[in-house]
Order: C-alpha cells, then sequence, then structure tokens
C-alpha cells in the first residue's frame, strides 16, 4: 500500500538486514527501522515494534532466515534450534509465527548437511512466505468487496489492515477494494485499547486511502449498531480453531455478541495460514496476557511534540491486560479467506484447507 504516494509493504529484508515500519510512533511519525540481528527482530516482534498476523508471520519467517545466516559452520543446527526458540516465544497466540517458523525451518533441516544451501533455501522460503501473504490478502479483499453495497456503513476492531500483514491487510482489505470499485463507504473505527491500534493504525491507514471513517470509543459500538449506523462488522484474526472459533484483540467477543443482538453481520477475514488444524476449538488458544502497565499508562504525542506517557489510574493500583479473546464460531457469519467466503464450522475450514 501507499504512503504519501510511495509504495511500502510492513516488513522486508535486504541482504541479512530485515527492515519493518515502526508502528508505535504512528500516526505521529512515519519511519523504517532495522534489525541487524535475529535476536532484535524477535525483539522487536514482542515489544510490537511490528504487529498483526501476517506481519508477524513474515517477520518471524526473515528471523529463521537470520538465524540460518548468522549460524557457524560447527554447530549450525543447535543454533538453528535455539534461534527457533526464541522467535517462537515472542507472541504465543499468534498462528502465522509459528506457521512460518516451521517452514523455514523445515527447508534448513532438509539442507541441514549444508549449511550453505540451508542458508540460501532458509533467504528463499522466508521471501515466498512474505509474497504468499500479501497474494492471500489482495484475494480476500476481492471475495469481501462482494459483501459491500455503495453507501455501507462498516465497523472494525484493532487493526487488520495493510500495516497488520505484508500488504493489503484482511478487515481492511475489502474495504480498500470496495472503494477502488468506487464503492462510498464509511468506517466506524473502535479505539482498541489500551494500545489504540484502531484509533492509531487503522485511522492512519483508511486516510492514508482516503476512506472517510470516525473514531468510536470502545464502548460505544452497541449505540452505533442499534441506532442502525453499523451494518456490517469486519475483523481480522490472530488463530481460528478446526472448529471455526476465532481468537482476536481484546475486545472482539463483545462486539461479535453486540452484531448478534442486533442482526447485524459479522465477518471475519483471514487468510488460511491462520487457521490451526491441529486446535480442536477456542478453549485451546493460549491467550497471551501483556504487561499491567499497557492499561494503567496511557502514551500520547504532547503538545510539546514528544511521545509522553501519563498515567491514567490511581497509583499502586493494579490491572490485567489479555491481549486477545475468544469468539465462538456461533456468531461469526462467515470467514473470508483467499479461497472465498466459507462458514465458521468444522466443515467450512476443512473447505477453506482443501480437505
Amino acid at each position: 500500500m501507499k504512503v504519501q504516494g510511495v509504495h511500502y509493504r510492513t516488513v522486508w529484508m535486504e541482504g541479512p538486514v530485515v527492515k519493518m515500519i515502526n508502528q508505535p510512533p504512528i500516526p505521529h511519525r512515519f519511519e523504517i527501522v532495522e534489525m541487524e540481528h535475529h535476536e532484535r527482530t524477535a525483539q522487536a516482534i514482542q515489544t510490537m515494534v511490528v504487529r498483526g498476523a501476517g506481519a508477524i508471520g513474515a517477520t518471524g519467517g526473515y528471523g529463521m532466515a537470520q538465524v540460518a545466516l548468522e549460524a557457524p559452520e560447527k554447530g549450525f543446527w543447535e543454533y538453528i534450534q535455539r534461534g527457533a526458540q526464541t522467535l517462537r516465544s515472542t507472541r504465543p497466540t499468534a498462528q502465522n509465527l509459528f506457521y512460518a517458523i516451521d517452514r523455514v525451518l523445515a527447508e534448513i533441516e532438509r539442507h541441514r548437511d549444508d549449511p550453505r544451501l540451508a542458508r540460501e533455501a532458509a533467504v528463499a522460503m522466508a521471501q515466498t512466505i512474505a509474497d504468499e501473504d500479501a497474494s492471500a490478502c489482495q484475494r480476500i479483499g476481492e471475495y469481501g468487496e462482494q459483501l459491500i453495497r455503495s453507501g455501507m456503513h462498516l465497523s472494525t476492531h484493532c487493526n487488520a489492515g495493510w500495516l497488520a500483514f505484508v500488504d493489503w491487510g484482511t478487515a481492511l482489505s475489502p474495504m480498500y477494494a470496495a472503494a477502488r470499485q468506487g464503492k462510498k463507504v464509511f468506517v466506524y473505527v473502535d479505539e482498541t485499547r489500551p494500545r489504540c491500534q484502531g484509533s492509531r493504525l487503522t485511522a492512519w491507514e483508511l486516510g492514508q486511502e482516503g476512506i472517510p471513517y470516525a473514531i468510536i470509543a470502545d464502548n460505544a459500538t452497541g449505540y452505533y449498531m442499534k441506532t442502525g449506523q453499523i451494518e456490517m462488522v469486519i475483523v481480522g484474526s490472530d488463530r481460528i480453531a478446526a472448529n471455526g472459533d476465532v481468537a482476536n484483540k481484546i475486545g472482539t467477543y463483545t462486539k461479535a455478541v453486540l452484531a448478534r443482538e442486533n442482526g447485524i453481520p459479522f465477518y471475519v477475514a483471514a487468510p488460511t495460514t491462520t487457521i490451526d488444524p491441529n486446535c480442536p476449538s477456542g478453549d485451546q488458544i493460549p491467550i497471551e496476557e501483556r504487561s499491567q502497565e499497557e492499561v494503567l499508562y496511557a502514551w500520547g504525542w504532547s503538545q510539546r511534540g514528544e511521545f509522553e506517557r501519563v498515567r491514567t489510574s490511581p497509583e499502586g493500583g493494579a490491572a490485567r491486560n489479555p491481549a486477545f479473546d475468544v469468539t465462538p464460531a456461533r456468531y461469526i457469519q462467515g470467514i473470508i479467506t483467499e479461497q472465498g467466503i466459507v462458514e465458521a464450522s468444522p466443515e467450512g475450514i476443512q473447505k477453506a484447507l482443501g480437505r
């Protein structure tokens, strides 16, 4: 997608260096950061310099390629295994991360007796994963666009746009495709506290694409649904279980229940790489709990032109901060994948996987 007329991917690799858009400063500052070692790449995933299912996956793949490039001839495989574990430990809920690491790791293992070939294969596979992600997201937009009529008022949660993937995104991809088809759309953007990925990232993306939007408080969604001002909800996903249950940013479950109560279609957009066929249901999806400081404090751009942290809670107060929740399949109208729109059911999941 484009930023001020220039096309960017969210993450890419040049030589041994992984480059990515630094997401925490957006929308106030746009910058590219460079990770020269797999441990720095892992830290970027963990600290959410890069975030979102597909972007994390591609970054994990590139990180594994870095591991292969760094690994010494002596103890080559042992170094590879340690590097893979470092990358795996960064974000436990993200299925795309494990998918990408496993694919690159399999290529390395296939050539483990020839480190030179293993390194070449790792870099090639990491690039393939990133390219596949961008292509899948574009197709998701083509399928999802068919659900959107001109003049529609939509809602989304968190950020499942191109910043969350290599390009195009998932939940926002149908909106981008609809706008490029000449359809008029309006998007209600949830703030998505505590990290405000909606008000910071989704709003910024929509603005770059010229799509009109309004940022609303997370607690306002029900009001706009009940008064008929939201006609469809499209969200992304970080992991989809074999029965169609969906893990996504905390608050997604709330939106799904409200949508069902108000008779509003609730769609999930995700590539098939987000599906975990070995996870029977959402009950088995691990939920990452992040630092309580994300809830106790807020970050913002001050009038002095600096990023500043302010406390919004009582001194000494405690908080809980699950990063994700699980939406049961029964609340989901359909899952928009690169293979088409399928039911949120075991049969639908099998169809999406081509089984």
